[in-house]
């Protein structure tokens, strides 16, 4: 499990259009928003990341960074971005399945095609959203074991501006005794 205010796993991937992200090369003022999804079979997805794409220039304004991340290949994350008419987010691709149980994210098996009748590959990784800060510790996170109820990107936006007034820590890093 990841802990808040505890070191990330890495996360070094090719990108669509910006060559490869490497997280701990990342230069944001405040860190880095990553939201790993599905993949391109997945319409909730598509709605999802064109929401987020909505919001880059308000994380930006914030002093963050933001990278939708799935283990879709080049073709299928290209077919998605330009799916929800990408012109600012950032897309990396080849997400590895171990590497995405190292973020904690819940795997699925293929259940064929989905409603839009695409297939789903035979085994992908389910959604989740995290906030990593400059230093590479975690500040925020969320996973789902399905595709439904997100986080809100305007609350995160919202959150951040409280946070950033209030120097407000991360929060849920106690490990001791209960």
């Amino acid at each position: 499990m990841l802990l808040p205010r505890q070191k990330t796993p890495g996360l070094t991937l090719p990108t669509l259009d910006h060559g490869t992200f490497d997280l701990a090369a990342e230069t944001a003022e405040r860190g880095t928003v990553i939201c790993f999804y599905r993949g391109l079979h997945c319409p909730i997805c598509a709605t999802y990341l064109a929401e987020l794409k909505k919001r880059v220039p308000d994380f930006a304004e914030r002093g963050v960074n933001t990278i939708a991340v799935s283990s879709d290949g080049e073709e299928r994350t290209r077919a998605m971005s330009d799916k929800i008419e990408n012109d600012g987010l950032r897309f990396a691709y080849d997400l590895t399945l171990s590497k995405a149980r190292e973020w904690g994210l819940y795997i699925s098996t293929s259940r064929g095609k989905t409603s839009i009748g695409i297939e789903e590959p035979p085994l992908f990784s389910e959604p989740g959203l995290f906030m990593v800060t400059p230093e590479q510790t975690l500040y925020y996170g969320s996973v789902q074991t399905m595709p439904f109820v997100r986080p809100h990107f305007s609350e995160l936006v919202s959150a951040l501006d409280f946070a950033i007034a209030n120097n407000y820590p991360a929060r849920g890093e106690y490990v001791g005794a209960v």
